[in-house]
Formats: C-alpha cells, structure tokens, sequence
C-alpha cells in the first residue's frame, strides 16, 4: 500500500512539474495556482515584434505586458488568418464595410488625413500643411469661380448654391500675410521718400496702382521693377491696385468714361483680370501676390447694374486666381462691400479672397465693419480704410495719403 501511495505522489509531482515547465513559472506550491509570467519572464512570441502582440497572445487573459522594456503594449490589432496581425485592419467585430480612409504621414511622423484640395495640387504630398516657404500652387478654395456660362448657378440673376463664408488662412495656399498700417497714394514716392517715411511713420506697407484704365495717375514717375526691389529691400509691404473697368452705375463723374460693358461682363472682366497679373508680373510680384481691383461706389441697388458688375467681377477674380495670384477687392462699405455682402449671403460664386473697405471718420478695424458678416472674409482677409486724403510729414517729406489698417495678404517680391 505504501509503494502504492508513493507512485501515486512521484506521478502528482511530476505532472506539477511538467505544469511548471509549460507555463515558464516555478513549481506552485500544493494548492497554488501557478504565477503567470509578467514583464520579465514573458517569452517571446513566435511572429510578433517586440512591444507588439502576437496573433495568439493578443487579447488573451494571460496577463502579459509585452517587451521586456515594461511599456504598455501596442492596441490590440486584429489578425490575419495566418495570426500575424494587421496593423489598421478594421475590427472584425464591426459591421461596417466602408474602408477607412488611407492616412499619410505628416513631416512629424503622426498620421494625419489627406486634406479636401481642389485640383491641380497632384504633385503636393497628400496630408503636408503648406508653408511659406514651399507654397501650393492654387487658388483660394474657400472663394470657387464663378463659370462661364451665364446660366450656371451662382451668376447673376440665377440662384447660387449654400452660401460660403470665404474662411481659412491664406497662408494655407501660398498667400503672404502683412498685419498693421499702411498708406496709399495716387503717385507712388520716390525711393528717397519711402526710406524717410520707413521707421519714422507708422507705416509698414503701401498701396501701389500697378494698372488698370480708370487709374487716375496713370503715368507713374517712380513706379517701376527697380522701385518696387528698392522699397521692398528697405522694408516695406506692397498692395497692388489696379484700376480697371467701373461700374455702369459708377457714381464719380472722372469715372463714367470707363464704365464697363453690359454685353460680356465676365469676359471683360476676364481680360482685365489678365492684364492685373501681367502688370503684377513686369513689376517683380510673384505668384501667390495679391492684386486688388479698385471697383469705385456704385448705385448697387440698381439690379441690372449690379449683376453686370458682379458678373465682371467674377470674371476678373477667376482670370487673377487662374494664374497663381490672390484675389482681393476694393470698394465702398456702403456700396461694393454691401453688394458682395449680398451677393455672397445669396450663395453666388467667384467672390474675392480679400476685401477692403472704405469707411471713413470711424476707428480703424478690420472685424467691426456693420457690412460684412463678422465671420466672412476671416482671418487675415480684410482691409479696411479708415481715414482719406491726409497730407502727412515724416523724415521731413510731406505726402498726401490715404490711411488703412491691414490684416491681409500682400505682393511677394522676387
């Protein structure tokens, strides 16, 4: 009976030991269930990387921790019916089929999802911000261009789409942001007057007629690629204007003599809005510089004239945005500004990137005027001018100017 019982216990104690030897532990003690292997006795699984779960560990209760490093493992990952697990597999418990989608790498390393673009951005790594210094090469596709045809939704007189705010940072497509004072004058100084007024005013940009033919001083003395290279090395920011076609119901008598057309509105603005650019380009303004269109005060009120200078102005803005450069407009608060305002709350298309103002005898902002919506044409997208017709001294120079408070983008100088 003794030897009986002795087998029977050699046989306990080696099916104990062999237990032991399964699980990596020591042998238990009677009774005792055996340790789970932790941080330092964990085996390496077979297929699985270090820190990861293997497909036959993954999830189970045995309490591993992964690595021997003692960092928390990796989320569980689904597997492959090989167990070899999937990173970015879709959870098998899920019912949906729709794939998710792809992620790129940032410069950071940390996913993130391609951003919506217009095209043309085909050559741009998906999920990469733009900067700057590496600009995309497209437009503002906050403000989409009006088409062509004249009974396509959005142009005059024929119902537009949901209203867009006209939002998002400039910078994003390659624009250059200048925030503070600026001036603007008819005749550009000369080179030695804008280095007296550099530091002495309170200016840091300029407004600049670069063309157009309603522009009143169109024989400028000082304007010129070797001008705009000075100023621009001593300083200074550059707004170019360009006077183009008015309104048919132009309110200024000096202006009616250039009215624009009402048979091909869009097409003329179109042209107009080519040779913005090329005057633009001869002076050393770079894609992605703006140009703003100086569109005076007009009887906006007058439905025909006003939708025969939208559709003008949808012209200019898509031939301007359609060669790389940025843009803006010039107008009224009580006239332009209201009627793009309108336009824009009616859902039209082919809007500018950045307006300016004219509201005079009120303190200078960019956020209060009463005819815009405050969250249209945000951030870094306005301009307004708040104080005309100033003869101002600095550096001993005397220049009669037009103030303006800016937070918007500017020319980009080669």
């Amino acid at each position: 009976m003794a030897t009986k019982n002795q087998m029977i216990r050699r046989a306990v104690l080696l099916s104990a030991a062999l237990a032991s030897m399964a699980t990596g532990g020591v042998m238990p003690a009677s009774g005792a269930e055996p340790t789970p292997p932790g941080p330092t006795t964990a085996r390496p699984s077979g297929s699985g990387q270090p820190g990861e779960p293997s497909g036959a560990s993954s999830g189970a209760s045995s309490g591993a921790t992964g690595a021997s490093s003692g960092k928390e493992t990796a989320p569980q990952q689904s597997t492959t019916p090989s167990g070899q697990a999937t990173p970015g597999a879709p959870d098998s418990s899920s019912s949906s089929t729709t794939p998710t989608p792809p992620t790129t790498p940032d410069s950071s390393g940390s996913p993130s999802t391609p951003p919506d673009a217009p095209s043309g951005t085909a050559s741009d790594a998906p999920g990469t911000p733009p900067s700057p210094s590496d600009p995309r090469a497209l437009p503002d596709p906050a403000a989409p261009d009006a088409p062509l045809d004249p009974r396509a939704p959005g142009a005059p007189g024929v119902p537009g789409g949901p209203p867009s705010l006209v939002t998002g940072d400039p910078r994003d497509f390659g624009a250059q942001i200048f925030r503070g004072n600026a001036f603007d004058t008819c005749q550009a100084p000369s080179v030695s007057t804008m280095r007296a007024w550099k530091g002495a005013s309170p200016f840091g940009a300029v407004g600049v007629y670069i063309g157009g033919r309603g522009r009143a001083c169109p024989k400028q003395k000082h304007l010129s690629p070797a001008w705009v290279a000075a100023v621009h090395k001593q300083g200074w920011k550059l707004l170019p204007v360009y006077v183009g076609s008015q309104s048919p119901c132009v309110i200024a008598k000096n202006k009616r003599k250039v009215r624009m057309s009402g048979k091909d509105p869009y097409g003329q603005g179109r042209r107009e809005g080519q040779d913005a650019v090329r005057q633009a380009r001869k002076l050393g303004m770079a894609q992605h510089s703006a140009v703003y269109l100086d569109m005076e005060a007009y009887r906006y009120k007058n439905k025909k004239c006003a939708d025969t200078t939208l559709r003008f102005v949808q012209g200019w803005n898509s031939a301007v945005r359609a060669q790389g450069y940025v843009a803006g407009f010039y107008s009224s608060a009580n006239s332009g500004i209201a009627h793009l305002e309108k336009a824009r709350a009616a859902g039209a298309r082919g809007l500018p990137t950045a307006v300016w103002f004219a509201r005079w005898r009120v303190r200078p902002s960019v956020n209060g005027e009463r005819n815009l919506n405050p969250k249209a044409w945000q951030p870094h997208r306005r301009i307004h001018q708040h104080t005309g017709n100033k003869k101002r001294t600095y550096g001993g120079r005397t220049v009669s100017v037009d103030h303006n408070l800016v937070d918007a983008p500017v020319a980009i100088i080669k």
